[in-house]
């Protein structure tokens, strides 16, 4: 992740990778509420942790990991996923 952000010069790509290397205990855990409270149309939303809860979210959703019940409603990408999809990070809203 710092690779690509140097290759590309995309800030956020580096600021996810900062989220990630924070020790697990300090894992970022975001609920499906939260996301849709906080991304607008459009945009998708990247969680650097867990992303936990049930619900639906009209937004794509990018994250390190993901409960089952927020797997069940809805499309979940990887990290690394987004990564080759949107390599500069535009459109990406980090979401703590």
């Amino acid at each position: 992740m710092r690779k690509l952000s140097i290759e590309k010069k995309a800030d956020f790509w580096k600021k996810v990778a900062e989220e990630l290397e924070k020790p697990r205990r300090n894992m970022r855990e975001v609920t499906i509420a939260k996301i849709a409270k906080v991304v607008k149309k459009g945009e998708t939303a990247v969680v650097p942790g867990k992303v936990l809860g049930s619900g639906k979210v009209d937004v794509e959703v990018a994250a390190y990991a993901a409960s089952a019940s927020a797997k069940k409603e809805n499309k979940i990408l990887m990290l690394n996923d987004l990564m080759k999809k949107n390599p500069a990070g535009k459109g990406c809203r980090i979401v703590c």
